[in-house]
C-alpha cells in the first residue's frame, strides 16, 4: 500500500445565491405547519449543510461528467469496462469517494491500487458572524416559501404547499479534507476543485430546477493559503475540445 504523505484542508465560505432546501425527513405532519422543513442542528435549531449532501452531489456530477453514470454509484466493473480518458476519470472518482463493500472483496488488486478514500466532507455550520447578525436583529434563520400548481386549463392555483428553506445570502463554513498518497496523480486535487465548480454551476439540495440551491464557494483556501483566484479559473470540463 502507498504511503500517506499529506492531508490537505480546503476551506471556503459556502454562500447561498438562492434559497437552499435540504430536507429534514419529517416523520409527522402538523396541521397548519410547514410541509417540508430543512435539516437543523438538534441542540441549537440552526440549519446546516450535511457533508453527505455535498459528497453525494459532487460525486454524482463527476460521474455524469465521465459519461459512464449508472443508476448506482460507479464501481470496479465500470472502471474495468472503460478505456482511455474515461477510465482515468472513473479512477479519480473511485479514489476520491471510494467503492462499495462488494467490490472490495472481489477486486482486491484494484482496491490496493486505488488506496483509501481520499475525501472527507465536514458538516457545514452557519458562519458564526452571519448567524449572530441575524439573531441580534431578531430575524429568522429560515424562510417559508409558498408554492402551488397552476391548472393549465382553468388557470387556478391548486395543491398549495409551504416549503422551508435557508434564505439567499446565508453563509456556511465549508471544510474538506483531502488525503494525498505517494504516487498519486498530481491532477487529483484539480479534480476536487472541478467537482466544487460543478456544484456552483448546478445546484445543491432539492428543487434545483426551480431555482433553489445556487451556491458559491467564496474565499476558497488550500491549507490556509488563499486560492480564490485559482478556483475562479478552474475549467470543470477540461477534456471537451473547444469548438
Amino acid at each position: 500500500m502507498a504511503q500517506l504523505t499529506k492531508i490537505t484542508t480546503i476551506t471556503a465560505t459556502l454562500t447561498l445565491v438562492t434559497g437552499l432546501r435540504i430536507g429534514a425527513g419529517d416523520s409527522e405532519m402538523h396541521i397548519g405547519g410547514v410541509d417540508n422543513t430543512v435539516i437543523k442542528h438538534p441542540l441549537t435549531g440552526a440549519p446546516y449543510v450535511p457533508g453527505s449532501s455535498l459528497k453525494g452531489k459532487m460525486r454524482s456530477l463527476l460521474e455524469w461528467r465521465s459519461g459512464a453514470v449508472q443508476e448506482k454509484p460507479l464501481g470496479a466493473k465500470d472502471f474495468k469496462a472503460a478505456k482511455g480518458s474515461q477510465q482515468a476519470e472513473i479512477k479519480h472518482v473511485l479514489q476520491l469517494f471510494g467503492i462499495g463493500g462488494g467490490d472490495v472483496q472481489d477486486n482486491k488488486e484494484l482496491v490496493a491500487d486505488l488506496g483509501p478514500t481520499r475525501l472527507a466532507f465536514w458538516d457545514c455550520p452557519l458562519e458564526a458572524s452571519w448567524e449572530h447578525e441575524v439573531r441580534d436583529n431578531n430575524q429568522l434563520l429560515t424562510e417559508v416559501k409558498s408554492e402551488n400548481v397552476i391548472n393549465r386549463i382553468s388557470g387556478v392555483a391548486e395543491h398549495p404547499r409551504n416549503t422551508e428553506r435557508v434564505p439567499a445570502g446565508a453563509k456556511f463554513d465549508f471544510r474538506l479534507s483531502f488525503k494525498q498518497l505517494a504516487g498519486d496523480d498530481p491532477t487529483l486535487l484539480e479534480t476536487v476543485l472541478q467537482g466544487l465548480k460543478l456544484i456552483e454551476l448546478d445546484s445543491l439540495g432539492g428543487s434545483g430546477s426551480r431555482g433553489y440551491g445556487k451556491v458559491r464557494f467564496a474565499g476558497l483556501a488550500i491549507d490556509g493559503t488563499d486560492e480564490a483566484e485559482r478556483f475562479a479559473g478552474v475549467n470543470p470540463f477540461p477534456n471537451l475540445q473547444q469548438s
